[in-house]
């Protein structure tokens, strides 16, 4: 089950057709106005302005988008990096030092911020089929009715090496490479965009997704400590707090449990379950979670010791949550990696299923091959948001720059400052809890995500060393789809109000 998180999205599945319905404020029938210009995009430069209005919630609302670069300095005041951004202000505000400002990026490690930015969040957004599937190219842009900018103020930040950011002549972009060194760059851009637009005083937010939410738990800890700078909340998307609970392997068997739930979802979905676990999906998922955590997980502890009796009741019980056949069980000796389970969930139908989303399917170019040679959900979204991107950084916000936009860049090998061991943020995400006990988390997560299921995150913050008074700070949010489960219609009309909710003082 080892696997890199490539959590671009991290998401991915799609946002919806509201193609259908596109608002009449469309750029193609309302330009923005372009306020300033840079002529070469680097830190020493000026941002790029822009204004536009977008109806959120039946609401219009007027928004300035800043399209820049920010420099990471030395100590000396010399330039390390160039961080490239695209931050959205709502205008006509009374008092807008009070407004909410929350500082958005995806994972990866090594993506951009594309998914959360044109997907979920921001002001406009990928046209996508309602389901999140793939939709005909040429691929579009529409307005984003489900934006939180209506509730708080966006900035997206774009890691190193991702996006248009780079190294100062000189530097060495591996040195950016790892945890450490992560959470210093993003935390001084942090600092400074908070510095240079007066926004000390303002409510402050992080939303993060995949290894966003690990980038976010430290980050938490980092501006704390680092510049004092307290957080009034964390958003966290499909994320990892403990890679021991989604890197299952020889002495480690937990993320084996954690998964099942989400094998369960996935194959009712696909209408692969029992009849009475078919017909409801609550019950369904209760039992999965129930038998994970008990016979499942005491059946796994005593390994090649478990009576033959009881082993087969284990399998016939996974088979009866998973949708899949006794002898794959068998013959994966219960343990069930989630390459194994896209694999064979629908083999006979000729058919893989997404790892990002296990809702979205694609043609098996192998089917002798053990596991899937490529990821159904993954291939829906790369083309629609890299057209989208690439589209509206230079058509919309006016910012050119000839280099390539890395939506996914190479940061391997990724230092993540541990050896003979799991990384694990939680104990930064406990700390900073028990010394700001005002900070609230939010937890969202798509049932069919087989990357980073929400039962990993659970697990994760159940065994943080938090006090009991903290832990109502914690709140969770579920949905249908996978990893970017705002690519799903629904989904994403139920994340708003979530947000939203959250948002709010």
């Amino acid at each position: 089950m080892k696997k890199i998180i490539w959590i671009f999205l991290v998401a991915t599945a799609a946002c919806a057709r509201a193609a259908d319905a596109e608002p009449t404020n469309s750029p193609a029938t309302n330009a923005p106005a372009k306020i300033d210009a840079a002529t070469i995009p680097d830190a020493t430069h000026k941002p790029v302005f822009t204004t536009n209005t977008v109806t959120i919630a039946g609401q219009r609302v007027k928004y300035m988008a800043e399209t820049g670069m920010l420099p990471i300095l030395k100590s000396d005041g010399t330039t390390r990096a160039s961080v490239f951004y695209i931050a959205y202000t709502r205008l006509g505000e009374a008092d807008a030092d009070a407004r909410p400002v929350t500082f958005c990026f995806n994972g990866g490690p090594g993506s951009s911020s594309v998914w959360l930015h044109l997907g979920a969040l921001g002001p406009r957004r990928v046209k996508m089929n309602d389901d999140g599937t793939l939709p005909k190219p040429p691929f579009g842009l529409v307005d984003n009715e489900y934006s939180i900018l209506g509730a708080s103020d966006l900035v997206f930040i774009d890691p190193v090496a991702t996006g248009f950011s780079r190294v100062a002549k000189d530097e060495k972009a591996d040195d950016f490479f790892g945890d450490s060194a992560d959470l210093d760059s993003v935390g001084e851009f942090i600092r400074l965009w908070t510095t240079r637009h007066e926004r000390w005083l303002s409510p402050k937010f992080l939303c993060g997704e995949s290894y966003g939410v690990f980038r976010a738990a430290g980050l938490a800890d980092q501006l704390r400590e680092r510049y004092g700078m307290y957080l009034n909340g964390l958003i966290l998307v499909s994320g990892v707090l403990d890679f021991g609970t989604i890197w299952g392997q020889t002495g480690n068997d937990l993320p084996f449990t954690l998964y099942l739930p989400a094998y369960t979802a996935a194959a009712q979905f696909h209408k692969k379950l029992p009849p009475d676990l078919q017909a409801d999906l609550a019950k369904a998922l209760a039992e999965s979670r129930a038998f994970a955590k008990g016979e499942y997980a005491s059946a796994l502890e005593q390994g090649d010791s478990l009576p033959a009796d009881e082993r087969q009741k284990i399998i016939a019980e996974l088979a009866r949550l998973t949708g899949l056949s006794p002898q794959v069980i068998e013959d994966n000796n219960l343990r069930v990696d989630e390459g194994v389970f896209r694999k064979q969930l629908l083999h006979d139908e000729g058919l893989i299923l997404g790892a990002y989303d296990a809702r979205i399917t694609g043609r098996d170019d192998d089917p002798a091959s053990p596991t899937p040679d490529f990821d159904p959900s993954d291939a829906a979204v790369h083309g629609p948001f890299s057209a989208a991107i690439n589209s509206y950084i230079r058509s919309e916000l006016k910012f050119e720059d000839d280099l390539p936009y890395e939506i996914i860049a190479g940061v391997q090998p990724w230092n993540y400052g541990v050896r003979n061991n799991y990384a694990n943020a939680s104990d930064k995400l406990a700390a900073t809890m028990n010394q700001n006990p005002y900070m609230k988390i939010l937890v969202l997560g798509g049932r069919c995500d087989l990357v980073c299921p929400i039962d990993t995150m659970r697990h994760a913050l159940d065994h943080m060393a938090l006090a009991a008074d903290y832990r109502t700070n914690i709140t969770y949010a579920e949905f249908d789809a996978g990893h970017m489960m705002y690519v799903n219609l629904p989904d994403l009309q139920k994340m708003q109000q979530d947000l939203e909710n959250f948002l709010k003082p």
